[in-house]
């Protein structure tokens, strides 16, 4: 099983657009005013559909980022608003908190091995170079 792509809702087409390509995604499909899919660095799909309304925050999406640090710096600058700029979590990531112009959260993260192999992972005789992808 391979996961295709992530679809959020957007209130605000063109705000959305401009939001995910100041990220760093690469735009691959556009049905404006309704949909749009972006591409990462890496190659895996991310999409926006109008919605009148983003309700709850039951979901939050998650795109990492080596240069995590960096990143946020050019963002900020770039005009983009942090809820919480990074810092270093128990769980070995270190994160960023903001939200899109609908209001659905995001997490810019730099994970490392821990993203895929964390100390806890079930799986313990399972490596990086064990598994493949």
């Amino acid at each position: 099983m391979q996961l295709n792509q992530v679809t959020v809702g957007a209130t605000d087409y063109a705000a959305s657009l401009a939001f995910y390509r100041a990220l760093g995604l690469r735009q691959i499909v556009d049905a404006s005013p309704r949909y749009a899919r972006f591409e990462t660095p890496s190659g895996e799909t991310f999409s926006i559909h109008k919605v009148e309304a983003v309700t709850g925050d039951s979901t939050v999406i998650y795109f990492e980022i080596e240069a995590l640090d960096e990143r946020v710096a050019a963002l900020k600058a770039a005009g983009i608003r942090f809820e919480r700029g990074p810092r270093d979590e128990s769980w070995g990531w270190r994160e960023a908190r903001l939200r899109d112009p609908a209001g659905n959260p995001l997490c810019l993260f730099s994970g490392g091995e821990n993203r895929r192999f964390p100390p806890w992972r079930i799986d313990k005789k399972s490596t990086p170079k064990e598994i493949v992808q």
